[in-house]
């Protein structure tokens, strides 16, 4: 189904509009679900109620959750409303409550333990993450580009919602990065040997066709191995992937003995936002350094430590036993 024309028309209309490639494999595989479901009928000859159904068996037989839920929704009104124009209307369907969840957080010293354990390329990696409040997929990204010990600052490009922002940067870190920035240029001096280097963003691979030599656009985490280009049919090497990281955290997760907590690679932004708001930093500001668009979304951190209800002492105080 990935090769039929209706696939690749809906792929090219993602692309010539903008949206990551990322969103696009994601929507993709809701809408395929979707098709399959309603025994590979064309969508064009669906509408609002096979919606409905669907959604209706995610949250019945499937049991998924609140957000795979919305997801599958976004796919799906994408395709009707913006692809098709078809517009669904009103649905009349609601979306499972989804509960209120605090994020499991680490302590400074617990973040110490887990980076102990790690080899130096890990530890960059998982203190960036911690130190500058990255996601994972912001960190695999990085180029050398990014970074300026100068300013002691950090930027991430096209961060969720496609945005840029700027974050602190911890100049501990650059004897870590130095060793890190070294592996990665030889890895790229060898690449551009064979007329190969990292994957460049958007068209500026055609734009500018000598800039997969330049040690800038170098990423600071290379993958192991080359691959094609999704979009241009390249050959280039693209950064390390996300199960790598995951793989290199359960390990130190194991060997540092932390096993009492359900520890993942976002379990650092969520720390580094705790911690901020533990050492007295405006909640604004944080907001600003995580790139949240609503202070609503920052103000969950609150909760972690304890703040919405400062000043209250337990019961349990006031006895002597």
């Amino acid at each position: 189904m990935s090769s039929s024309p209706f696939i690749n028309s809906l792929s090219r209309y993602m692309r010539m509009r903008g949206y990551s490639l990322q969103t696009e494999k994601t929507y993709l595989h809701w809408i395929r679900c979707f098709i399959r479901f309603q025994h590979r009928r064309h969508p064009a000859q669906m509408g609002h109620v096979e919606v409905i159904q669907f959604l209706d068996f995610l949250a019945t037989d499937r049991g998924v959750s609140v957000n795979t839920q919305k997801i599958a929704l976004n796919a799906l009104a994408f395709l009707y409303n913006q692809f098709l124009q078809k517009p669904l209307g009103d649905l009349g369907f609601k979306l499972a409550n989804k509960p209120a969840r605090l994020p499991c957080v680490l302590s400074s010293n617990e973040v110490a333990k887990l980076l102990a354990v790690m080899s130096a390329r890990d530890q960059l990696l998982f203190a960036l993450l911690f130190g500058s409040g990255l996601r994972i997929s912001e960190c695999l990204r990085l180029r050398l580009k990014d970074f300026d010990f100068e300013r002691n600052c950090l930027t991430v490009h096209n961060g969720k919602g496609d945005k840029d922002r700027v974050t602190i940067l911890s100049a501990t870190l650059k004897p870590l990065f130095d060793t890190q920035m070294a592996a990665a240029l030889a890895v790229q001096l060898q690449d551009n040997q064979t007329g190969i280097g990292p994957s460049m963003p958007d068209a500026l691979g055609r734009k500018y066709p000598n800039a997969f030599r330049k040690p800038a656009w170098m990423f600071l985490f290379p993958s192991t191995g080359i691959c094609t280009h999704p979009v241009t049919g390249v050959l280039c090497r693209h950064h390390l992937h996300p199960s790598v990281a995951r793989k290199a955290l359960q390990q130190a997760v194991n060997t540092a003995g932390l096993l009492h907590k359900r520890i993942n690679c976002h379990t650092f932004r969520h720390s580094f936002a705790t911690e901020l708001l533990r050492s007295g930093r405006d909640i604004r500001t944080v907001q600003d350094l995580l790139g949240h668009t609503d202070v609503a979304t920052t103000q969950i951190y609150t909760h972690v430590l304890g703040q919405h209800f400062a000043g209250t002492h337990s019961p349990l105080d006031m006895l002597s036993f």
